[in-house]
């Protein structure tokens, strides 16, 4: 099954695209989180082997990301692979590896279709963690959508949350031990900067299937003000209905979390580099601009080599 159906017909079609329009008429999330969870369950349901489960989860994947199109979602992330997974069974890993190896080379060959889309691909966790052929299939399909830019899919992929805030803490501390970073340069702006979703808007709406009510080590940092969705049905049986329930969910939540938000980022601004900048000309002395002014040099240069080491990774893995 193709990563993005390119398919709507039928009567299932037409209501489907009937009930969008009505969602439409109230507030959209931008950003929709997965935590597809229940592939092991259901096939023990179903009575098949693990790896039917696993397989018809990516093609529920297949048909969120249709469903997710139709609404106007602009970005979607997964929860692909935990880096805990690594404990599980060795077959069972190896083919989690294997089908994912077969569904990003399959990414390559729709390139037609991704770009019709202007699907953006990104792969969000420790790469270094996946066998080379994975890790192969994985820089060539990211290189592929890199110029894409109406929807993004962000596929946590060897990831946690605490992984990614430690590697953020070490990148920093690799720069100030460098002399790139003062110790002072350090914020919380800076730290989300060096977060493996650097690239990405916060989820609005995060959906977790399977009937559990936790994170499990998933967008911690950033699902902060975020819609929390659980629901009991097991990932491969999710339906547009459930995600039009979570919509709806976000929906009636929505002023209480847009308030929220935006009480938290206003406060933010206001102890930031944004009022020193503005309050600089009238309270601050020629030394102490100059020292603004040096530490956004800092951050700069420090962020463009983080862009080109990243790159430069992503362009060794395709050799």
């Amino acid at each position: 099954m193709s990563w993005i159906s390119d398919t709507k017909s039928g009567p299932s079609g037409f209501v489907r695209g009937l009930c969008c329009s009505v969602l439409q008429a109230g507030p959209i999330p931008r950003h929709v989180a997965f935590i597809m969870d229940g592939n092991r369950r259901f096939a023990r349901k179903r009575q098949v082997e693990r790896a039917q489960g696993h397989l018809m989860g990516f093609e529920k994947l297949s048909e969120t990301l249709e469903w997710c199109l139709d609404l106007g979602v602009k970005e979607v992330t997964v929860y692909a692979f935990s880096i805990e997974n690594f404990k599980r069974g060795k077959d069972e890993v190896d083919c989690l590896m294997e089908l994912a190896r077969k569904k990003f080379e399959q990414l390559l060959e729709e390139k037609e279709l991704i770009d019709k889309h202007g699907v953006c691909v990104r792969v969000l966790g420790d790469l270094s963690l996946l066998p080379a052929d994975v890790q192969r299939a994985v820089a060539n399909a990211v290189n592929m959508s890199k110029h894409n830019s109406r929807v993004c899919l962000n596929v946590c992929f060897a990831y946690t949350s605490r992984h990614e805030m430690t590697n953020a803490i070490r990148l920093l501390a690799k720069g100030v031990e460098d002399g790139e970073l003062e110790p002072s340069d350090v914020d919380e702006e800076l730290f989300e900067q060096c977060l493996y979703t650097r690239h990405c808007p916060d989820p609005d709406l995060l959906i977790r299937t399977s009937g559990e009510v936790r994170l499990s080590d998933f967008l911690l940092w950033q699902s902060s003000f975020c819609c929390l969705h659980f629901t009991e049905v097991l990932w491969p049986e999710f339906s547009t209905w459930d995600l039009f329930a979570a919509v709806l969910h976000y929906q009636r939540d929505y002023s209480a979390i847009k308030s929220s938000r935006s009480s938290y980022n206003q406060q933010r601004l206001c102890s930031g580099a944004f009022e020193e900048l503005s309050a600089a000309q009238s309270k601050w002395s020629p030394k102490e601009l100059v020292a603004v002014e040096d530490r956004q040099k800092r951050v700069k240069s420090f962020l463009q080599f983080l862009s080109k080491k990243e790159q430069l990774f992503l362009e060794t893995m395709c050799a």
